[in-house]
């Protein structure tokens, strides 16, 4: 899937990152979400998974975005 396939609900310019491509909230055409972030250690997803860490005002823009 590539990225202009997917809506940004993050990173308007109020956040930590601003316009930058980090931490960000995407929906896909299917309604799932996508989220960039740090790769977390927290403990060892299952093969084809992945933990990703992102701060908690990225979360709420995310949220408000969808109307939540």
């Amino acid at each position: 899937m590539a990225r202009e396939e997917l809506t940004r609900l993050t990173g308007n310019g109020n956040g930590e990152c601003g316009k930058d491509d980090c931490p960000n909230v995407y929906r896909t055409a299917s309604g799932s979400i996508v989220v960039q972030g740090d790769v977390s250690k927290a403990f060892r997803p299952r093969a084809g998974e992945g933990l990703v860490e992102i701060p908690e005002d990225v979360l709420r823009e995310a949220v408000r975005a969808l109307g939540w």
